[in-house]
């Protein structure tokens, strides 16, 4: 059987995703078509998502005007993964700490933008994360700092303390780039390895 996976494509890594989702299937022995998400009606028909990063006002604006938003809260309400990065991580959260991004609220966090600096102070670390053998080499540019996160999140990675990395149900969020390096483990944990769906009783209500 084939999976759909949905890259929202309003803006940022869209074909790097891409890439690294095809990779991750054909890795594990799965039939995958990518389809890239731009408008209403693209989400209904994914198993999997990927919210991407970029700039979170932007991508919150033009998710809900073109009715995208909605859609991705179904999507989570159904039980079916999401792995948001870096500016899609702000989008996902519950409380982005700034009134100009209207959230998703699919991931019980609240978000600091650009908690690790500007472009300028961008950086690589090798990074520890639950549920994988071996560091992984994240890339922090502009990245977000996870400042809160609710009794259900588990906190998958940290730097400094802060929470870089948290999976809630379906949904996993990072502060940095998964999609810039070869190393496809965390699409794999977060779209092929996902706990199996738990649909709320109604997968139209929203979060």
């Amino acid at each position: 059987m084939t999976r759909t996976a949905g890259v929202v494509a309003v803006q940022g890594d869209v074909s790097e995703h891409a890439g690294a989702i095809e990779r991750t299937a054909a890795a594990a022995g799965e039939s995958v078509e990518v389809r890239e998400v731009r408008e209403a009606g693209v989400v209904p028909d994914c198993d999997l998502l990927v919210l991407p990063g970029g700039e979170s006002t932007t991508i919150s604006r033009l998710l809900a005007r073109e009715g995208i938003d909605e859609e991705i809260s179904a999507h989570v309400a159904a039980g079916k993964p999401v792995l948001a990065t870096c500016a899609g991580l702000i989008v996902a959260s519950a409380d982005a700490r700034d009134d100009r991004v209207a959230t998703l609220d699919v991931l019980d966090a609240a978000v600091e933008r650009n908690a690790f600096g500007r472009q300028k102070d961008s950086f690589e670390a090798p990074l520890s994360v639950e549920g994988l053998d071996e560091p992984f080499p994240a890339v922090f540019i502009r990245a977000p700092a996870i400042a809160e996160v609710g009794d259900d999140v588990e906190v998958l990675a940290s730097v400094e303390g802060r929470p870089v990395a948290v999976r809630d149900g379906p949904v996993v969020g990072l502060s940095f780039h998964p999609e810039l390096v070869p190393d496809d483990r965390l699409h794999r944990l977060a779209l092929f390895e996902a706990p199996a769906a738990t649909p709320e009783t109604d997968a139209t209500t929203t979060r």
